[in-house]
């Protein structure tokens, strides 16, 4: 079988395509014919040894997939060989095979294709993590949504509307703005690349304060980091709740005088420790989006579709926030059925 590795740490351009023994499942295992996997920004991390966790090489990125099952090891009663599944690895998708736990695989939907079931559960969970435990948003507050056209802040605008939020959406171009708008952003900021100089920053809390209104926003959903935090939770409202999702703008340095003055919150989300330290409450998260799915009211943009061999050109878009929602990688051409 074929697999994109990572032998030494690096960027997207030092993984290698090569063919390699098939996996067999061990006990509470079950191996997985890799119909398609989801790309996300930990994989630009974990390839340079960036990421919270550090696996051993050679390891194949990917943290989500969707297949079918080929066969269940030892222990293993709840998931039969030919069951369509969704799967949460951390690592190892960007191969036509994966041996996972059992426990970290759920049904798909009947309805849903491949492709979209590789783009759903780390989006939509960390999102929904986000939002609902975290941030604990009510209908009628207002939402500033950084990034809002990538993977997890266009899964934000998504979940905001479900609740009933006011939404602001944040984005580097107008066609991002656009597609944020599509999704139930009611108000959008399209702001200039950074690193930002301090007039920029300057200019961009106001822009963010006029669009949240004067009341500011009450909740501040920021996957993307660097200077547009700090200018962001400028605008936040008195009580308002800053989530730290992510970093590829870079790792703020914030004022503390900021959350003082408006005494707001800076709450963390990690939703793979979530998910690993409460799987309980996590399963009971994936059932209320699986039921949002069905029902229509959250539905992955997938901007593209790639072959295996071109999943390091994937990552490099990603890294570059280049990409519109998710880009998916494909295996063995199948298609999104």
């Amino acid at each position: 079988m074929l697999a994109l590795l990572s032998k030494q740490p690096g960027g997207p351009e030092v993984l290698v395509l090569e063919s390699v023994s098939e996996p067999r499942p061990n006990p509470g295992e079950v191996l997985l014919a890799v119909q398609a996997c989801g790309v996300n920004y930990p994989d630009a991390l974990i390839i340079e040894d960036r990421y919270q966790f550090k696996p051993e090489r050679p390891f194949a990125p990917g943290g989500e997939v969707s297949g079918i099952v080929e066969a269940v090891g030892e222990g293993v009663s709840f998931i039969k060989a030919g069951d369509r599944v969704i799967g949460s690895c951390g690592w190892g998708g960007m191969a036509e095979k994966l041996a996972i736990s059992a426990s970290r695989c759920i049904p798909m939907p009947d309805r849903m294709p491949f492709d979209e079931a590789a783009a759903f559960v780390m989006t939509y969970g960390t999102s929904y993590h986000a939002l609902k435990d975290r941030a604990h948003l009510k209908a009628g507050e207002t939402l500033l949504v950084l990034g809002a056209a990538g993977g997890v802040g266009l899964a934000a605008v998504e979940l905001g509307k479900a609740v009933g939020a006011r939404i602001v959406a944040a984005v580097s171009s107008e066609e991002k703005a656009a597609l944020a708008r599509q999704h139930g952003a009611q108000e959008s900021i399209v702001y200039a690349p950074g690193p930002l100089d301090r007039e920029s920053a300057k200019t961009l809390a106001e822009q963010f304060k006029q669009a949240c209104g004067p009341n500011g926003a009450d909740v501040i959903y920021d996957p993307v980091g660097g200077d547009y935090s700090e200018a962001a939770l400028r605008a936040i409202a008195w009580e308002g709740r800053f989530l730290v999702v992510g970093f590829p703008a870079g790792i703020p340095k914030i004022p503390l005088n900021l959350p003082l003055l408006k005494s707001c919150q800076i709450v963390g989300v990690f939703w793979g420790a979530f998910a690993k330290r409460d799987p309980k409450a996590n399963a009971a998260n994936l059932r209320e989006l699986l039921e949002l799915y069905e029902r229509g009211t959250i539905r992955p943009v997938i901007s593209e579709r790639v072959p295996l061999a071109r999943a390091g050109e994937a990552i490099a878009a990603l890294s570059a926030r280049k990409a519109m929602g998710k880009i998916v990688v494909t295996m063995n051409g199948a298609d999104a059925s």
